[in-house]
């Protein structure tokens, strides 16, 4: 598998906000021998949950190229892209400077016109997509902004991992709850560390500890390869701000609305959902409402992954993978994304 780094132009934001658009980063996965002849084939894009980045999605990714790979030509992989919020990963180096005058951070409502921008460009013509996103990701693959630009979501398929989108009601209904999490992960996050001596300083103190220490070991060294940056005053530290990632946990909007609009998408394209069978951060009540088809919300599919919870893409690549396999064998032949005059 061949991996190659792009940086797309910022997308201003929908608030009207002054400043420079933050600039999102992308990596795209290809078989060269492969990639360019099966123009049949699915494309894949995936976006990250809260405090990670694009390459942890890379296990997950090699072993859905491996297992399509003998499958017939619209089922295998044409290529496969990942990209970073813009407050993590690369992209937080790339808008280091943005960023300090952003303190309340980047709600999803911002990522999601990003990737949109993205998959309505000429680059994306005639390919058959398949969105993937995992807990905040889900969200904004979902939110108005991604999915109304055209009359016809851009998607074959639409896959949603431990989806933390949620409708306001059910919000309110368990607001201490929901408070009482949130304040946990921001707190906790705000005083986390975040510097080491070196890298192999960082995997020692990271793997002893929870949740680092359940992850599988490849994620966990791809964390410490590209999670990490070289900090001026010597040693490593976080690519992404803790105080960044920490403002991300209260962006509940952006969640509100993907669920409202995930009744609008799910008669126009099939939706899958992952779960894993650990409900360790998504309470019954998100998952009863996330497919609440009194309120409109059909999905395809609910699948649970035995023994993950729900940082699935770090703790059970392999499983994920194949029950994504799953789900991708299930995708039509039809849709493939139309013209467009947006740029990238």
């Amino acid at each position: 598998m061949y991996s190659e780094r792009f940086v797309l132009d910022g997308v201003p934001p929908i608030d009207g906000r002054k400043g420079p658009a933050l600039k999102m980063t992308a990596r795209r996965y290809r078989i060269p021998s492969a990639s360019k002849e099966n123009i049949d084939g699915l494309t894949l894009i995936f976006a990250h949950c809260i405090g990670s980045h694009k390459e942890q999605w890379e296990p997950t990714i090699e072993r859905i190229f491996d297992l399509q790979e003998a499958k017939s030509p619209r089922h295998r992989i044409r290529e496969a892209w990942a990209f970073d919020w813009q407050n993590h990963g690369d992209a937080a180096v790339l808008n280091e400077r943005a960023l300090r005058e952003r303190p309340e951070g980047v709600s999803i409502c911002e990522w999601a016109p990003a990737i949109a921008s993205f998959v309505r460009s000429p680059r994306m013509r005639g390919h058959r997509i398949v969105a993937l996103g995992h807990s905040a990701g889900a969200g904004a693959m979902q939110v108005k902004s991604m999915l109304t630009t055209q009359s016809t979501p851009p998607y074959a398929g639409l896959v949603l991992i431990e989806p933390t989108m949620i409708t306001e009601d059910v919000f309110r209904a368990h607001f201490a709850d929901r408070m009482a999490t949130m304040e946990g992960a921001v707190c906790a996050t705000s005083i986390r560390r975040d510097r080491w001596a070196g890298r192999d300083d960082a995997r020692s103190w990271l793997s002893g500890r929870f949740p680092w220490r359940v992850w599988d070991n490849k994620v966990l060294d791809i964390y410490v390869k590209h999670g990490l940056r070289d900090h001026y005053q010597g040693g490593v530290a976080l690519k992404c701000d803790r105080k960044q990632e920490a403002m991300s946990y209260p962006d509940v909007d952006g969640h509100f609305e993907a669920t409202t609009e995930l009744a609008k998408v799910c008669h126009a394209v099939p939706v899958h959902v992952i779960w894993g069978t650990h409900n360790d951060l998504v309470p019954d009540y998100f998952q009863d409402c996330l497919i609440d088809a009194s309120q409109g919300r059909y999905v395809a599919s609910v699948t649970r992954v035995r023994g993950a919870g729900h940082m699935i893409v770090q703790e059970k690549p392999d499983l994920l993978a194949e029950t994504i396999c799953d789900v991708l064998d299930t995708i039509g032949v039809n849709h493939r994304a139309g013209p467009s005059r947006s740029r990238l």
